[in-house]
């Protein structure tokens, strides 16, 4: 992988983790009160605040522990069982700063650093499966706090008001 190529991956992941999802999923939770974060529609499904610690675990074990090379002890099971109430400010506080300790690590990955394996979860990944998998996993759940959103406040977010009919920036 070329040095530039890296780069242009790196910046494109931190840019869509630090710069998009995290800012509107952060303020998809700010909208919503304390019992709203925690509600759920049923057992099977997690709630708002179970995606945020899930998210805070998620990029904590594959962003910070893999490449910082330290020792990983997330609780994945903790994500799911909490029923709360914690508070969403705290929650949210936890979170952003993970997301931007996953920021700055993304700024300091060479070519050698995505090429190289890491075990994450007991898979032998590549760096750049790992940097993906944490982007997109993020992505996934951002899109379920935006639709949980949505249903519970039965509003449009704005997210995509500065697009014309065509999809194009006005």
């Amino acid at each position: 992988m070329t040095v530039e190529t890296a780069q242009l991956f790196l910046d494109t992941a931190r840019r869509a983790l630090v710069e998009e999802h995290w800012p509107r999923l952060r303020e998809c939770a700010c909208s919503l009160t304390e019992e709203q974060i925690w509600w759920r529609p049923n057992e099977s499904s997690n709630s708002i605040g179970n995606l945020l610690l899930h998210l805070n675990g998620n990029i904590g074990q594959w962003i910070l522990a893999s490449f910082n090379r330290a020792q990983d002890n997330r609780n994945r099971p903790s994500e799911f069982s909490e029923r709360g109430p914690t508070p969403v400010s705290g929650l949210l506080a936890r979170l952003g700063g993970t997301v931007e300790e996953a920021g700055a690590v993304f700024a300091r990955l060479t070519p050698a650093d995505l090429e190289a394996t890491y075990q994450i979860q007991g898979y032998t990944v590549t760096g750049v499966y790992a940097v993906f998998h944490a982007v997109e996993h993020f992505a996934m759940h951002y899109g379920q706090i935006a639709y949980i959103t949505k249903l519970l406040a039965n509003r449009d977010l704005g997210f995509w008001s500065a697009l014309d009919k065509t999809g194009r920036a006005k």
